[in-house]
């Protein structure tokens, strides 16, 4: 109906179907089996044909505004679409997540006709956003068993351990060490949950390390500055470890890792956000070419 209309809008105001149908940018064919269904449709001739020129019948020019309504209100609806997909979609993103990765992310929401507006921010913050309503979705961590996107975590040092993985019973300080400084583990804020800090602290206190060695820092500046200036160790991605020039291992007694799920907040359609940029947010955190559900 829509085409139709148009079609019969251009036709009458070049007063031809050949010049009607160039100025509509379809076939003259094209444009006079448009006009002769919409006549069908409304019972009645809108014109007045002759080997030359069209005229419009009255019938056609009581029918003429009507078409001309319903074509303005299909290109509103045109506009409002395009305005509605260049309408961002607010997504909490982990701190930890670097400048690139993230521009690559935004780039492929774009390719999807996604536009993405990302806040960056701890584990709490963005279950915080996304509870009152202040972003669109979240990227929320969670334990790793049944997550969207899976994430290891190991150990990184300035050093390099020499060996396949780092084992957390090494850091125990024998006798003959106890006055020695201790080796710590350094978590970050970003690791500052039950599945990753949690589970650490744990396994710190079951081989025998003291509370004090296995410790959250106050921000991730805090917890690489101890690391570059020590022995100590950080708890972080291999990808976070790569762009802190650190070498990396797993943690030899555990299978640590992040888990991350999509969480949709003032956006219904932001769980999709999750579904046509699962591989590109799985990058941002760190995934690299590991498997991952989709969300």
């Amino acid at each position: 109906m829509v085409a139709a209309c148009q079609a019969f809008l251009a036709v009458s105001g070049q007063g031809s179907f050949t010049a009607g149908a160039a100025v509509a940018r379809i076939p003259q064919s094209v444009a006079s089996r448009r006009v002769a269904a919409l006549e069908e449709h409304l019972g009645g001739r809108l014109f007045e044909r002759s080997s030359r020129t069209v005229r419009l019948t009255p019938f056609g020019r009581d029918m003429l505004p009507w078409a001309r309504r319903l074509a303005d209100l299909a290109d509103a609806m045109t506009q409002d679409a395009a305005r509605a997909r260049l309408r961002p979609v607010r997504l909490a993103v982990p701190a930890v997540c670097g400048t690139l990765v993230l521009a690559r992310l935004v780039a492929a929401g774009r390719d999807e006709q996604v536009h993405l507006d990302l806040t960056p921010a701890g584990p709490v913050e963005r279950a915080e956003l996304v509870r009152a309503l202040q972003v669109g979705a979240a990227i929320v961590a969670a334990p790793a068993d049944g997550a969207a996107w899976q994430v290891p975590v190991g150990l990184a040092a300035v050093a390099d351990p020499g060996r396949t993985a780092v084992h957390v019973e090494t850091l125990r300080a024998g006798r003959a060490a106890r006055n020695a400084r201790r080796r710590r583990i350094w978590v970050q804020p970003e690791d500052d949950v039950a599945h990753v800090g949690d589970e650490l602290a744990r396994l710190g206190a079951a081989v025998g390390l003291q509370p004090s060695q296995v410790v959250t820092a106050p921000s991730l500046v805090a917890a690489v500055a101890a690391t570059l200036t020590s022995d100590d160790l950080l708890a972080c991605s291999r990808a976070q470890a790569g762009e802190l020039g650190l070498h990396w291992r797993p943690v030899g007694e555990l299978d640590l890792r992040r888990g991350y799920d999509m969480a949709a907040g003032t956006r219904d359609d932001a769980t999709e956000v999750g579904q046509l940029l699962s591989a590109e947010i799985g990058r941002c955190l760190g995934v690299g070419d590991e498997r991952r559900r989709r969300p």
